[in-house]
């Protein structure tokens, strides 16, 4: 089916009205850069007032929820952590609800705070975010696994290094049974004006050099998507994912069986949105802030 653009004012009422639940993605659909998506403030407020659950579902494991909430707030959005599911909570739910990650076990991060406070909310103990010293051949002989790391856990790091590539790596290769997690395996990751390397694009270097492959918990993934049915106890049929880009916002609504929804103030765009060879939205809009007008 062609993907159906919403233009007209009934077309924006028959999608609020299918729907009781809508899961977004963040960085360009409800904020762009520095800036919000114009409007978009009035827009969650309609839904909200017409009794829709809305679900913050970002790959983006840097930042915590709970910084997540300040930065909608510094939006005019009011939010709650309840309400934001990151891929850095869906690996600690991953880890503390499914594994069941023994308490005398440590997690090696290569990511942001956000992955480190996360973790910590649910009692695992981190390792790896001073590992920040330069480091040469010579040194590499004082890298030792660690017997306390019990799983490594990779997210985007605008400081990585080779000493925490290295430190990972050993840990992977010389621990029985290391866990390895990956947030997201985004390729790129827009930063304002261009795209710049994502979380993928990093990773590939210790899949290469462990040649081992992590589970990989953010969108289009299953495990993600898996925590957040599992937590909120969705209707798929009544659900709907919007987002900005097509392979993994919206291949991530596809795979789960909800309606999807892609805006075009981020990543995609109308030609994008129309190859056939494209993961195929139900429908596409210009912006989320055009559903103001229902307000």
């Amino acid at each position: 089916m062609v993907p159906k653009k919403l233009v007209m004012r009934q077309d924006l009422e028959s999608l609020v009205e299918q729907h009781d639940t809508f899961l977004f993605d963040c960085d360009g659909v409800i904020w762009n850069g520095k800036h919000s998506i114009k409007n978009v403030s009035a827009a969650l407020d309609m839904l909200r007032k017409r009794g829709k659950r809305l679900i913050f579902v970002t790959n983006n494991s840097a930042t915590s929820r709970k910084d997540y909430v300040a930065k909608f707030a510094r939006y005019g959005i009011q939010t709650s952590t309840d309400e934001i599911f990151s891929s850095a909570y869906a690996t600690a739910v991953y880890l503390h609800d499914v594994v069941r990650f023994s308490s005398s076990k440590k997690a090696y991060v290569i990511g942001g705070s956000g992955i480190h406070h996360e973790l910590a909310e649910v009692g695992i103990s981190t390792l790896g975010g001073d590992d920040t010293a330069s480091i040469n051949l010579d040194m590499l002989a004082d890298i030792h696994p660690n017997p306390d790391v019990g799983a490594v856990v990779f997210g985007i790091d605008y400081e990585i290094s080779y000493r925490k590539l290295a430190c990972a790596h050993t840990h992977l290769t010389q621990n029985p049974d290391c866990l390895f997690i990956a947030t997201n395996n985004d390729r790129t990751l827009p930063g304002g004006k261009y795209m710049f390397p994502g979380c993928g694009s990093l990773l590939s270097a210790l899949e290469h050099s462990t040649q081992k492959s992590p589970l990989v918990m953010g969108k289009p993934n299953k495990p993600m998507l898996d925590c957040v049915m599992q937590k909120f106890h969705l209707d798929p049929a009544r659900t709907c994912m919007v987002g900005d880009r097509l392979d993994t916002d919206i291949l991530f609504g596809i795979s789960g069986g909800l309606s999807t929804l892609c805006v075009l103030t981020g990543v995609a765009t109308e030609s994008h949105i129309l190859s056939p060879t494209s993961p195929q939205t139900t429908y596409y809009i210009q912006s989320i802030g055009d559903l103001a007008v229902l307000d």
